[in-house]
């Protein structure tokens, strides 16, 4: 199997490298920005077609949410413009398309875990644009399968675990929003069902929901690395109103996982578990 993974150095790009790369199986081309510049519209397909793949894995994305309010025509770009020409090649040449989306396709007001066909309502751009993007998959590839994920942390890149450890190696106090609720996800858990995903006899598409099992606050979370880590640090609960930012955040976005469970057969590990892992395997790094 002939497989191109976008967004190759980032959280989720990297977990794939590392769990691909001595898999003799599999011919992998990992394209990072440079490789591959999801802004540029006119490349995107010439591109691909140096590769031929099988499948494309397409985990690159603009994912700078605050950012986004500002640049929305980047952000519009990389996360809509570019899946409709990724999805558009896959058509056209009989590849299959795995592609990575968003609890912020989600409004937040929900109460009850989301499953895939739940109301969508995105409150802020990159939302928006997860969600264009999502709609031209669907529109030009209906064979896909799209996963949404939420709240990714990982041993690479930048993300909430890594900065609560440094902030937390460095302050006796830290501030922590207690009132948005979901479920983190270790990006090395998603890259196993991902792969799972491209290995199956059966080929379902359609949309699938993955997070790690139970449900948080990023609290929750900022103390579980506090205690996981022996930090001497405070950690105080606040209010989303109390850390304005220049994108709102969903107050509830805890993903129902039954559907990948189901179809694939998903193993979906508890959330701390998973933190203890990436942790120690953090130290290794």
């Amino acid at each position: 199997m002939k497989i191109v993974i976008t967004g190759a150095t980032g959280q989720l790009g990297s977990e794939l490298h590392e769990l691909l790369i001595n898999d003799t199986e599999k011919e992998c081309y990992f394209l990072d920005r440079k490789q591959l510049p999801l802004d540029q519209m006119l490349l995107i397909q010439d591109i691909l077609a140096m590769y031929q793949p099988d499948l494309i894995i397409h985990a690159g994305a603009y994912t700078a949410v605050d950012k986004a309010e500002e640049d929305c025509e980047t952000a519009n770009l990389v996360n809509h413009l570019a899946c409709e020409e990724i999805a558009q090649y896959c058509r056209l040449h009989g590849a299959k398309l795995i592609a990575i989306s968003t609890d912020y396709v989600f409004d937040g007001n929900a109460a009850v875990p989301l499953t895939e066909d739940a109301p969508t309502a995105p409150i802020n751009v990159y939302g928006q644009t997860k969600l264009a993007g999502e709609q031209a998959i669907q529109k030009w590839h209906p064979e896909a399968v799209i996963i949404r994920t939420s709240w990714v942390y990982s041993a690479y890149g930048k993300n909430f675990v890594k900065t609560m450890c440094r902030l937390m190696a460095e302050r006796e106090e830290v501030n922590v929003i207690n009132d948005q609720m979901g479920s983190p996800t270790y990006a090395k858990d998603l890259a196993i069902a991902i792969l799972k995903i491209a290995d199956a006899t059966n080929w379902n598409p359609g949309i699938y929901h993955y997070s790690n099992e139970g449900e948080i606050s990023w609290y929750d979370f900022a103390v579980a690395i506090r205690d996981f880590r022996s930090f001497d640090c405070q950690v105080k609960p606040i209010l989303t109103s109390a850390y304005p930012t220049a994108a709102k955040r969903p107050k509830y976005s805890l993903l129902d996982k039954a559907k990948i469970k189901a179809v694939y057969d998903v193993v979906v590990p508890e959330w701390k578990e998973s933190l203890a892992r990436m942790l120690a395997e953090e130290v290794k790094k």
